[in-house]
């Protein structure tokens, strides 16, 4: 019998959060994109518009992009067009093992990424969720 491995569900990455809606933000998101919860954003300055982390954004001319700034909700597909999303944009706890880096990331830019987080107040936890 084959192995089947279930994905992240939305919001199975939050150990706590706000109360109400305070720690979420629906946001415009770049064109062209699948992404599944827990990914790890970073938004564009010139558009405001968010996209997956990129920690090479700024040498290809995507100012903002290679600065984290929120985790995706829930699973997302945009068209050409783009599309919305909400994210964890503030005052959060997260299960670091859930959530999505971009591939190729180093250990350097990754400590980055998690300060840039903690100054937004979402703080990555180890171990067991809840």
């Amino acid at each position: 019998m084959p192995v089947m491995t279930e994905p992240v569900h939305a919001g199975e990455f939050i150990v706590s959060e706000g109360n109400n809606s305070i720690s979420r933000e629906l946001v415009e998101l770049a064109a062209d994109l699948t992404l599944l919860p827990g990914t790890i954003l970073g938004k564009n300055t010139s558009t405001d518009v968010f996209g997956p982390l990129d920690p090479a954004a700024a040498l290809n001319g995507e100012s903002g992009l290679q600065m984290a700034a929120g985790v995706l909700w829930d699973h997302v597909t945009t068209d050409a067009t783009g599309g919305e999303g909400v994210i964890i944009a503030r005052l959060a706890e997260v299960h670091q093992d859930l959530l999505v880096w971009p591939e190729g990331i180093t250990d350097e830019q990754k400590t980055t990424a998690v300060s840039e987080l903690a100054s937004l107040d979402i703080i990555l936890r180890t171990g067991e969720q809840g």
